[in-house]
């Protein structure tokens, strides 16, 4: 079977090295008893991999014109549950077995969002290894006051401390892509309390990177410019300050003293 052609609109850049698979099931920590999630299996090359080493492989294919090969691919492996949709539409916590590792060479265009509501979308997820792009794996434990700091890094280092970090040439992929990527993995800690909450102050804190955060939480709605100034100097922050100065857990005991 003549192998498909990757779509740029869905962000497709297939591994086709064999030679990744090591690194990845060394960041991934493979077990025996794993349950995996792998959005975008793409030509199944990590999917086998998977499969041969793992309990359950739940794999989620928005492409349907790849299903064939997938299907050839895993062909004798009863542990692969092959999904066709959307990752970001699907009920993922409907899984069963339900994944308790996510081990994926993601589309470049869902990522971001997949990994952010995966953090408390999924609860049983102990562990993520994702292939990325660079600039987006920087992101993820990117510090603060830095241009790479967002709401994408506050969130995963209040969900997760980072536990490898390994760059991928991109000779690695069919199409080559543009741009540098990454593997980069890391492992759940417990969840502040509230976390929705704190979600929708952390992003409406970055909605408007350049203005004061103040004035960032009151055009976001979530609270008057007067109350949030006031819950800053609580946690003993300047009305002036900008989102992309605080801390992580700052943003925490900014969501409580909102709260209060």
């Amino acid at each position: 079977m003549s192998r498909p052609a990757a779509k740029k609109e869905l962000g497709q850049h297939f591994l086709v090295d064999e030679n990744l698979l090591g690194v990845i099931g060394r960041l991934a920590e493979l077990e025996p008893s794993d349950v995996v999630l792998e959005v975008g299996p793409g030509l199944g090359v990590l999917t086998t991999y998977l499969a041969d080493r793992v309990a359950y492989v739940h794999a989620v294919e928005l492409d349907r014109s790849l299903e064939p090969g997938l299907r050839e691919a895993l062909d004798g492996r009863e542990n692969v549950d092959l999904h066709l949709g959307d990752a970001l539409r699907l009920d993922l916590a409907a899984l069963e077995p339900a994944p308790s590792k996510l081990v994926s060479n993601l589309p470049y265009n869902i990522a971001t969002p997949l990994i952010v509501e995966s953090l408390d979308g999924l609860p049983g997820l102990e562990l993520w290894c994702v292939m990325v792009q660079r600039e987006v794996a920087d992101r993820f434990f990117a510090q603060p006051s830095t241009k790479a700091y967002g709401a994408v890094s506050v969130l995963v280092q209040l969900a997760a401390e980072r536990t490898g970090l390994h760059r991928v040439s991109r000779t690695v992929f069919r199409p080559r892509p543009n741009v540098d990527s990454a593997l980069v993995a890391f492992r759940r800690h417990e969840l502040p309390a509230d976390f929705p909450r704190v979600k929708q102050v952390v992003t409406a804190a970055f909605a408007h990177r350049r203005k004061q955060l103040a004035n960032s939480l009151e055009l976001a709605g979530v609270a008057t410019r007067d109350t949030a100034t006031e819950a800053l100097r609580t946690i003993g922050r300047e009305s002036a300050v900008r989102a992309e100065e605080l801390a992580p857990q700052e943003f925490v005991a900014l969501t409580d003293a909102l709260a209060a």
